[in-house]
C-alpha cells in the first residue's frame, strides 16, 4: 500500500464517522422537534379555553365596575344633598334653639330665686391663673 492509498482510507473512515455523527444529531433534532410540536399543540389546547374564560371574567368585572361607579355617584349625590340639608337645618334652627335654651335657663334661674326670696350665698372667691380658676383653699397655700 502506498501513502496515497493509506491517506484515502483514513479520509474515508473519518468521513464515515462524521456522517454517522451527523445522522445521530439529525435523529435527535427530529425527536426534539416532534416533542416541541406536541408541547405547542397541548399548550394551544389549554390556552384557548383559558383565554375565553379570562375574557368572560374581564367582561363580568367591567360590568360590576360600571355598577359600582353608578352606586358611588349616587352616594356622592346623596352625601351632597345631606350636607346641604344639614347646613340648612343648622342655620334655620340653630340660632333660635340656642336663644330658647338661654331663655329657659334664665327663667329657671329667676324662678329658683323667687322661691328662696333671698339670693343664694355667694360662691367662695376664685382667682384666675393663666386661664384656670384656682379654689380659695389652694390660693391660701400659694400665698403662705
Amino acid at each position: 500500500m502506498t501513502g496515497g492509498e493509506v491517506a484515502g482510507i483514513l479520509v474515508a473512515v473519518f468521513w464515515a464517522i462524521l456522517v454517522s455523527f451527523l445522522a445521530v444529531v439529525l435523529v435527535r433534532l427530529a425527536q426534539t422537534l416532534r416533542a416541541t410540536t406536541k408541547l405547542v399543540a397541548d399548550v394551544t389546547e389549554q390556552a384557548v379555553p383559558l383565554l375565553s374564560d379570562a375574557s368572560a371574567t374581564v367582561r363580568a368585572a367591567q360590568t360590576q365596575l360600571d355598577r359600582v361607579d353608578a352606586i358611588a355617584s349616587d352616594v356622592q349625590e346623596v352625601t351632597s344633598n345631606a350636607s346641604a340639608l344639614s347646613t340648612t337645618v343648622a342655620s334655620t334652627f340653630g340660632g333660635p334653639l340656642v336663644k330658647v335654651a338661654a331663655f329657659g335657663y334664665g327663667v329657671r334661674k329667676a324662678l329658683g330665686r323667687g322661691r328662696d326670696q333671698a339670693p343664694s350665698a355667694p360662691a367662695p372667691a376664685r382667682r384666675t391663673v393663666v386661664g384656670r380658676t384656682v379654689p380659695s383653699a389652694r390660693r391660701r397655700k400659694q400665698k403662705g
